[in-house]
Order: structure tokens, then sequence, then C-alpha cells
């Protein structure tokens, strides 16, 4: 992408590699990896009782919001877009191409984020790249994910990585997301990405966004490739 400002949007299900991807792409690219579920992670994690966010006049609960993000819920549409919006406005002020990895979650989001980021980076400079994965190998993936303790990197479950105790690129601990990624969480995260996520493709095809399709059950390397062919 020859563009000074860019937008590439990663979607697809738990497990696909989006943010392996995004990760790898930002750094080839020099682009800024948009992790949305950082930050919510990062709002909601140490939530305490009265905790609130207005949004719009809209009270939100930090802590219930804790609740849904524990449980595989996805968090209340509106307080997510308040909170991305508010960062983009601050990385376009700042002239950086972003790489997004399942961001907008949902349509409610998408309706908010999308006419925001076609307004800083002009629409025809946002690439949209659609992951797809088949639910049996999300549930293996994600419960044999693992992270590590300081920067949340997601380490590939593979022969070489599964005896590994620290993590490759900072050396902090590997650890295991027990609520996020156990199966029956992974189950419900799946059911709310086909039934929240999914129906913004088509809201997006609506207004004028070119989708490409690639196959995520392929390797890392396979899959890096077809991506990098496909923004090119």
């Amino acid at each position: 992408m020859k563009q000074s400002k860019s937008i590439i949007i990663l979607l697809g299900p738990p497990g696909s590699g989006k943010g392996t991807q995004a990760s790898i792409l930002a750094d080839k690219l020099g682009f800024y990896y948009f992790e949305t579920s950082k930050i919510i992670e990062e709002k909601v994690m140490n939530a305490a009782k009265n905790d609130i966010e207005v949004v719009n006049g809209k009270e939100y609960s930090l802590l219930e919001e804790k609740q849904f993000w524990q449980k595989g819920l996805l968090c209340s549409p509106p307080l997510v877009a308040f909170w991305v919006k508010e960062r983009i406005r601050e990385l376009a002020g700042q002239g950086k191409s972003i790489i997004f990895a399942g961001s907008p979650r949902t349509l409610p989001e998408a309706k908010e984020i999308m006419p925001l980021i076609a307004q800083f980076y002009g629409k025809e400079n946002i690439k949209i790249i659609l992951f797809k994965l088949e639910p049996e190998q999300s549930i293996f993936r994600n419960s044999h994910r693992r992270i590590c303790e300081l920067f949340r990197h997601p380490i590939l479950f593979n022969k070489e990585t599964e005896k590994l105790t620290k993590c490759p690129l900072d050396g902090s601990k590997l650890i295991k997301r027990k609520k996020l990624d156990n199966p029956e969480t992974i189950k419900i995260r799946l059911k709310q990405y086909e039934e929240r996520t999914l129906p913004l493709i088509a809201y997006l095809q609506d207004n004028g966004y070119k989708i490409d399709n690639i196959d995520a059950s392929a390797t890392p390397a396979v899959i890096f490739e077809n991506l990098f062919k496909s923004i090119k």
C-alpha cells in the first residue's frame, strides 16, 4: 500500500490468526497495530463496583463490562466504539497508518467507526480482509493458545512451542487466559461472532467496501504471503 496513510482491517473468527498476522504486517509496513481487545482489557480488567464510563449521556458499569468480557460476550458496542474512536483520532492526528485485528466487532460499532476512519484516511485507502476458519479449528487453536504476561503476545501452538515457558519475544512468562480460552467460552465467542460480527460484512459491502477472503487454516507463513499479496 503506497498511500502515506492507510487502514487495514482484518476480520475473522476467534483463533483465525488475526492478531498474529496484524503484528507481523504492522512490523513489516510500519503501521500501528490497533488491538481493540487490548484496549477493552485495559479498561475493564481492574474495574471496581462503582466504576462507570458515560457515553452519550448513558452510564456503563465497567464491572459489568468486565463480566461480559470474561464470559466471552462482546462488550457494549457504544462503549467500545467510544474507546476506539477516541484512539483513532489520536493516531490520525499523529499521521499513523493503522492495522485493526477483529474490529469493528458489531454492526453498531461499524456504523460509528467506519465513517470516522473514512473521514480521516479516505475510503479508497481502507483495505478489508476476512479470514475464514472452521469452528472446530477455532476451538482447538484458542484452547491451546498462550500469551506472554508482559506484552500479551499470542504464541502459536505447535510441536516447537508447546514446551516453551517463556515468550521468545520479550522473555516474560507464558500464561493461558483461563476464562477466555476454555472450550465452552470459545463456543460462546464463536456464537457471538456469527450473530454479531458477520452481519457487518453485508453492511461494509453495501457501503462500497471490497472484502477479500483468506483461508486461515493454512500455516502462518502461507497466510502472510496471501495477505501481503491481497493488500498490494
